[in-house]
């Protein structure tokens, strides 16, 4: 199971979920097995609100079908256009009609996340 929440999902929510579940589970006489995780660093979008609650993060989305040569497609998320999904390239905005995305994910790069926070902790 994988759950998600708008201020993000740490290890305690993971914890609490996983014991409600296994509290209604254990009455069963069936066995069975419970991992409760978060979507991860690289988490992927999948509804519409997805596009809009990430905006301004990086993504990586790929297409059914070719758009200006790729299937691959990165960017900064500007969120939804109707029923495009608007990623701002090097190049400009790019629009991806919803129904060609086959699958969109965060794309975190940790290095620069490290060396981000590292910078952070250097400023008084």
């Amino acid at each position: 199971m994988v759950i998600d929440a708008p201020s993000g999902v740490d290890l305690a929510l993971c914890e609490r979920i996983a014991a409600r579940i296994n509290g209604a589970l254990d009455e069963r006489p069936e066995p069975y097995t419970l991992e409760v995780e978060s979507p991860g660093l690289d988490r992927p979008l999948v509804r519409p609100a997805d596009y809009e609650r990430f905006v301004g993060q990086n993504v990586r989305v790929l297409t059914t079908l070719a758009v200006n040569g790729a299937k691959t497609h990165r960017g900064k998320l500007a969120g939804l256009r109707g029923t495009a999904v608007i990623l701002v390239t090097p190049d400009g905005e790019l629009p991806l009609p919803l129904e060609m995305i086959k699958a969109a994910n965060l794309d975190v790069d940790i290095r620069a996340d490290l060396a981000r926070g590292k910078r952070e902790r250097r400023r008084p």
